[in-house]
């Protein structure tokens, strides 16, 4: 089966899949297998990577590949399951098909798409399962299972038996079922017969923060986090002074540092609604599960939001709710990913959504890391992933700025550096000793060092307009952190971006 590893985590952490598949393949043809079987896989790239691995040790074994897809038809990626299975055969593998996640019905309906070029199992679940007094129980009958086995064989499967909830009573009804029955040599033509693909949106589309760079526009973004609390007046008084001061968008963090606030999907819809503003929704992977991810996005999208910045977000421990857990079902590539099939029409299992997504996706990069040929790399990879804009980590150094643009100027995508403008010397060693990701420079901290009051407010933005300028220099725009709801002084900053510009 299948490692548990994505790509991302492989690449990241300099997994080689290849070698894993080949200890446990090594493993079980020197016991003496007759028959590999390779299942329950959704990610058609590992699987090839394990039929590479099985042919390279053994060319004669029979190989059986079977993968997980969608009703109608479709892996995770959106690839259309006959396109899998014709590969799969090319590379080597005796027999393809289906196994797991769908139930008998939805096999029917798989196994009618998919013409008589190759041969194919048949492996579904005993229906859903229900969770009953701490197991997971199946409903299926055997008898229902035989019916619908006999099917199966009309449709055109040559290998027949069960998944999740299946026992020997399953099976032993099949077999009586299917006993003489004559394989199929023909079948109704149907080449490959898949859902139409999704329409095209007919909501108008919204100007995004690509379209005014694309026409020469500096662009601000401002970041203002949620509220802790329901007294909002304060957090609409701030956004309506960010946008008085010439944002183009304001950025609403997902519970960061896993703190809790004010849901940033309400809020973004609120402002979107009430003041006319781009809303940039980060999108946490700590939080929901692949359900949750995908439904919430589906409704940003209903809600007219395009720009959104997944994150994998900060693990619920460092928070401040005790016992609260992390989901983690994804990383931020991954949910990138997610997003680029919902873009075009499908979701994460391979499912029609009727009509695509227009999400103008973003991503994070952190100049201030050490090894910045680790983050550049990473950065590519979100890239790949569908990631259109990219926003720093907070940048206090102008020689940064000109690094981060000497490392970043192959990838062909708007960068937006992160500004922090510094309120005094306290709050800057707070973020530099205690904030991941921030790393604030001794010459600065030493400026700041002595300074209360107005005169480090001063300081800090004098500091913050320097890397401003240095930023406009090579990059199309900034992202502009307001510092603890301090709105004015990001508000000053965004006027300032404004005269420059």
């Amino acid at each position: 089966g299948p490692l548990g590893i994505p790509d991302p985590q492989a690449e990241t952490e300099e997994i080689n899949q290849g070698d894993l598949f080949q200890e446990q393949v090594q493993a079980i043809l020197e016991a003496g297998a007759d028959v590999l079987v390779l299942e329950t896989f959704m990610d058609f790239n590992e699987i090839q990577i394990a039929l590479k691995v099985v042919r390279k040790l053994d060319q004669k074994i029979p190989v059986i590949c079977s993968m997980v897809c969608s009703e109608e038809g479709r892996l995770p990626s959106s690839l259309p399951i006959v396109q899998a299975f014709r590969e799969l055969i090319r590379l080597g593998a005796n027999v393809v098909g289906i196994n797991c996640v769908t139930g008998p019905h939805a096999m029917r309906s798989i196994l009618r798409r998919i013409p008589l070029e190759f041969p194919i199992s048949a492996f579904p679940n005993a229906g859903y399962p229900r969770y009953h007094d701490g197991r997971y129980l199946y409903n299926a009958a055997p008898e229902y299972f035989a019916e619908a086995a006999k099917d199966f064989v009309t449709l055109g499967a040559r290998l027949i038996g069960g998944c999740c909830g299946v026992g020997p009573g399953h099976i032993r009804a099949m077999a009586a079922a299917i006993a003489g029955l004559k394989l199929v040599q023909s079948k109704p033509s149907v080449q490959w017969v898949a859902e139409p693909e999704p329409e095209i949106s007919r909501r108008p589309v919204e100007t995004s923060l690509l379209d005014l760079m694309n026409r020469g526009q500096t662009v601000v973004v401002t970041e203002l986090d949620p509220p802790k609390t329901l007294a909002l007046e304060k957090y609409f008084a701030a956004a309506r002074a960010l946008i008085d001061a010439g944002s183009d968008a304001i950025t609403l963090a997902d519970n960061s540092l896993a703190i809790l606030r004010v849901s940033n999907l309400a809020i973004g819809a609120i402002l979107k609604q009430k003041y006319n503003i781009m809303p940039l929704l980060h999108i946490s992977c700590r939080d929901k599960n692949l359900i949750g991810l995908q439904s919430e996005l589906m409704g940003i999208a209903a809600l007219g939001i395009r720009h959104i910045l997944p994150l994998t977000g900060d693990p619920a421990k460092v928070g401040d709710q005790p016992g609260a857990s992390s989901v983690y079902d994804v990383n931020s590539v991954q949910l990138m990913e997610i997003i680029s099939g919902l873009n075009k029409g499908y979701n994460f299992a391979g499912k029609n959504i009727k009509y695509p997504t227009d999400f103008v996706t973003g991503c994070t990069f952190n100049p201030n890391a050490k090894n910045l040929d680790a983050q550049v790399a990473r950065l590519e990879r979100k890239i790949a992933a569908g990631a259109r804009y990219v926003m720093t980590q907070p940048v206090f150094d102008q020689e940064l700025v000109r690094q981060m643009h000497a490392r970043t100027k192959h990838l062909g995508v708007p960068i937006l550096t992160g500004v922090w403008p510094l309120l005094n010397a306290r709050q800057a060693e707070f973020l530099h000793h205690e904030v991941p990701g921030i790393i604030i420079p001794d010459l600065i901290r030493s400026r700041l060092a002595g300074t209360e009051g107005p005169q480090a407010r001063r300081l800090g933005i004098e500091i913050a307009k320097d890397v401003v300028r240095a930023a406009l220099d090579y990059f199309p725009g900034v992202y502009l952190i307001t510092p603890f709801l301090a709105y004015d002084t990001t508000a000053e900053l965004a006027q300032f971006v404004r005269n420059l510009s």
